[in-house]
C-alpha cells in the first residue's frame, strides 16, 4: 500500500503536536493495558497498519502471543484481568458508539476498576488510537514500527 500523502510534511506543526499528545497519553497508564486497548480498537476499525505496529510493540513490552491472538474474543478468554476486561469493554463501547448505547454498562465496569483520573486517561487513549486508525486507513499509511518509534522519540 502506498500512502496518499505524508502527514508530517502536509501539516508538520499539527502532526508534531498530535504525536506529542499521543506519546503523553500513552505513558499515562500501564504499558500492557495501553497496548491491548490500541490493538483492540485497531481490530475493530480494520486498521492493518496499527494492528501490525501495536502487536509488535506489545510483544516488545512482554505481551504473550496467546493474549494478542485472543483479543477479539476477550470476553470468553480467561487470560485477562478484570481491569483489562473493563478497559477492553470501554474501548469497544467508545469505538462503536454508532452501534448503540452499550457504553452505560461498560462505564459501570470501568468505574469499578479505574479511578476518575484513570478513566479520563483511558478515554483519551481510546480517542488517540481511534484518531490514528482514521489517519492510517484514510490516507493508506503503512509505517514500519521501528520508524514510528523513532518519530515518537523525536516528538517527545
Amino acid at each position: 500500500m502506498t500512502a496518499k500523502l505524508d502527514l508530517f510534511a502536509a501539516a508538520p506543526s499539527l502532526m508534531k503536536n498530535w504525536m506529542s499528545t499521543s506519546v503523553a497519553v500513552e505513558s499515562s497508564l500501564e504499558p500492557s493495558l495501553i497496548e491491548l486497548v490500541k490493538i483492540r480498537a485497531s481490530q475493530i476499525n480494520g486498521c492493518a497498519n496499527c494492528i501490525n505496529m501495536h502487536t509488535v510493540e506489545a510483544r516488545e513490552k512482554g505481551e504473550t502471543e496467546q493474549r494478542i491472538y485472543l483479543l477479539p474474543a476477550w470476553r470468553e478468554a480467561p487470560c485477562y484481568s478484570d481491569r483489562e476486561r473493563a478497559a477492553l469493554g470501554w474501548t469497544e463501547a467508545l469505538t462503536r458508539l454508532s452501534e448503540g448505547h452499550a457504553h452505560e454498562r461498560a462505564f459501570e465496569a470501568l468505574r469499578a476498576h479505574f479511578s476518575e483520573e484513570e478513566q479520563v486517561k483511558l478515554t483519551l487513549m481510546i480517542n488517540v488510537i481511534n484518531g490514528w486508525n482514521r489517519l492510517a486507513v484514510g490516507f493508506g499509511l503503512w509505517v514500519d514500527p521501528a520508524a514510528a518509534r523513532a518519530a515518537a522519540q523525536a516528538a517527545a
